[in-house]
């Protein structure tokens, strides 16, 4: 199996670039605040796109390449199956953040070092913009969670609100660059 990674244009980003890509993820556990400390709780559910999300999603990333972000994705065998993207613009005075907008791996791919390597390619694509650390609105299922703690991930000094209100249930990550 060989996977090509490479950055992606605006106008190949459409509904038959995710034709072979399967988001679902079953989840069972999930990281939960309580109060000012983290725990883990069942919460068990199963995660996927309706066609209403993708249409958001490529609305989204081709936006994001349109402002001079960064869409980077990884392909099998010409298949997208993994992909990540970073927001263009600086914020947050003192932690210079920028923001990684989404990383997924389709599932069929998951466990085979794709994550890691968009994740990588995004923390170079910052480092060079001037950030100084990415932020994350994350999953909080537990094998997201251990990813990034992995990735070395720590919970973000600052919150931004506009991600808290989107999806409460996540939890907001910086990652040093």
């Amino acid at each position: 199996m060989t996977i090509r990674y490479r950055e992606l244009c605006a106008h190949e980003i459409g509904r038959t670039l995710f034709k072979d890509f399967d988001r679902r993820q079953v989840v069972t556990d999930c990281w939960r605040r309580e109060g000012a400390t983290w725990t883990i709780k069942s919460a068990p559910f199963i995660d996927d796109w309706s066609e209403t999300d993708y249409q958001t999603l490529i609305t989204c990333l081709q936006n994001t390449v349109q402002t001079g972000g960064y869409v980077y994705g990884a392909f099998v065998d010409g298949m997208l199956k993994g992909f990540v993207s970073v927001e263009p613009a600086l914020f947050g005075e003192m932690q210079r953040y920028l923001d990684l907008s989404s990383l997924h791996v389709s599932a069929d791919m998951r466990g085979k070092g794709i994550g890691k390597a968009l994740f990588l390619a995004a923390k170079g694509w910052a480092r060079k913009r001037g950030g100084r650390k990415l932020y994350i609105s994350s999953h909080s299922a537990a094998e997201t969670q251990a990813f990034y703690q992995a990735m070395g991930c720590v919970d973000a000094q600052v919150y931004v609100q506009a991600h808290v209100d989107a999806e409460p249930f996540d939890r907001q990550l910086e990652c040093a660059l």
